[in-house]
């Protein structure tokens, strides 16, 4: 393998690659020869004084996730897996399967635009990154093929799921009171902002039967990011991706000083490097709904509104739900270990996500409030019936239902996340955001809704007992839900 010296010269001036290519903006001559592709780390320190504004933010961000990373940057990770784990020398600098699979993060997420979804050819092959040694198959044994998602959006959904997730919390909380003062099993309703995730039981001694736990994991966590619903933040979902997509480390992940890839670089990524791209990805303008010019077809998306919700589809796909606070707060409170936490910081970075976009699927609800319409249910529903089983073709769990609680504390011993599950579509972009299903194989909104089976068999039999003209009208209803074309907010 090719070995980078940790320092450069370049244009007389003393660069050190990302074990220390500087905090603060460098000489305004540009350096010639090979350089990183980043050139300015942030400091998390001068983010938490106050001395970043948030289109310097923003800006960092996007170039951070736009950037086309390289040997200077630490870009490989020759003897860890995409996991962490050590794993033996010599495995390739890139392959499609168990990754490094990317040059960028726009790599992936490029349709429209810079945050966009991927086309099938941008899939990943999640958890084949653990794998030592690499895997060259990409049979369903090894790992699951999954579509690239947009991001836009990403920060009202992850505020979104924290506000249910706290929701969640209470009524655990109040139950193990309530079972710890009556000294018998109690029983209560797991619900936030209005969806129903199933009932908690709690024991005298604290621990909770969670068999009748439905749609999210047994820790009460909504995790609103990977199709699975197993990652908590933008922050989270970003240390990840860097490491196993790109090869390159975080320091809150992989420790300060340490070369724990053995490539030659140490802190490729800093505390504030994670903060700003997390920043920009929670500060893309969400979807919105552009309504046919044309009489004909904005009378068919109209009726087709009003179909969508009589035969059900609302009930999973869920129009609207509110926001209590406007304000994006970063870092995620219920963030794993290994990623920054708000103890970790001085004070959250904020800012108001009504200032950020322009989307008329983000609305001001009053008293603070923003009204959310993404058309999902932030919930793991399972769509495979015995004569629908299109969703239902991956075999390798994406972790367990306890989430990140002690196993323990349930009644039950731990249990694979079901494959067949998948968090509800959010079909606020769907109108220009194909290929769908979670392995982007079906090019139709008409083939996504022929499978649904399961969770959603009804639906999907109201839909096609319509006549075939109501049929189109709600398809022409869902072609409204768009990603624009260009940047349209403040951000």
């Amino acid at each position: 393998m090719l070995r980078i010296e940790p320092r450069i010269v370049a244009a007389g001036v003393l660069l050190t690659c990302s074990a220390g290519v500087p905090a603060e903006p460098g000489p305004a001559s540009p350096p010639i020869g090979e350089t990183p592709a980043i050139l300015h780390h942030y400091e998390q320190a001068r983010i938490d004084d106050g001395r970043y504004s948030f289109t310097d933010l923003f800006d960092a961000g996007q170039r951070l996730f736009d950037a086309r990373f390289n040997l200077l940057d630490g870009q490989g990770r020759p003897e860890t897996t995409g996991g962490g784990a050590p794993r033996a020398p010599g495995q390739p600098a890139f392959i499609r399967t168990s990754a490094p699979d990317a040059n960028s993060c726009m790599g992936c997420h490029a349709q429209p635009r810079s945050g966009g979804a991927g086309d099938f050819v941008a899939n990943v092959f999640v958890l084949a990154q653990t794998l030592d040694p690499v895997t060259h198959s990409v049979e369903g044994a090894f790992s699951n093929e999954r579509n690239t998602l947009g991001m836009f959006g990403a920060g009202v959904i992850e505020m979104l799921a924290r506000e249910m997730t706290a929701e969640l919390f209470a009524i655990r909380e109040d139950t193990t009171l309530a079972a710890r003062e009556q000294g018998v099993p109690v029983t209560r309703s797991l619900e936030a902002k209005g969806v129903s995730f199933g009932d908690i039981t709690v024991l005298p001694d604290g621990r909770v039967d969670p068999t009748a736990i439905d749609g999210v994991d047994w820790d009460l966590v909504v995790k609103p990011f990977h199709q699975k619903g197993a990652v908590v933040s933008l922050r989270e979902f970003s240390n990840n991706a860097m490491n196993h997509h790109h090869g390159m480390q975080s320091v809150e992940r992989f420790g300060e000083g340490a070369d724990h890839d053995n490539d030659g670089l140490a802190n490729e990524l800093t505390e504030g490097d994670i903060t700003a791209v997390t920043i920009y990805q929670a500060a893309l303008e969400a979807p919105r709904q552009v309504w046919p010019k044309h009489g004909r077809a904005r009378r068919a998306a109209q009726q087709g509104a009003e179909t969508f919700a009589a035969i059900g589809c609302a009930r999973c796909h869920r129009p609207s739900m509110t926001l209590d606070s406007r304000q994006f707060s970063e870092p995620n409170p219920y963030n794993p270990p290994g990623n920054l936490g708000p103890d970790d910081v001085t004070q959250p970075y904020t800012f108001d996500l009504l200032k950020t976009s322009n989307s008329n699927l983000v609305r001001n609800a009053g008293n603070g409030r923003i009204e959310v319409r993404a058309f999902t249910d932030l919930k793991r529903h399972n769509l495979n019936d015995t004569e629908l089983g299109h969703f239902d073709n991956e075999q390798v769990p994406q972790g367990f239902l306890h989430g990140f609680a002690d196993p323990a504390a349930f009644t039950v011993p731990p249990q694979p996340r079901p494959t067949g599950e998948f968090l509800s579509r959010k079909l606020w972009d769907v109108g220009n955001s194909a290929p769908y299903g979670h392995r982007g194989d079906l090019t139709l909104m008409t083939e996504a809704i022929h499978w649904h089976g399961g969770d959603a068999r009804v639906e999907r039999d109201a839909y096609f007992d319509l006549p075939v003209e109501q049929q189109a009208a709600v398809i022409e209803f869902l072609k409204t839900l768009v990603v624009a074309e260009s940047r349209t907010g403040p951000g």
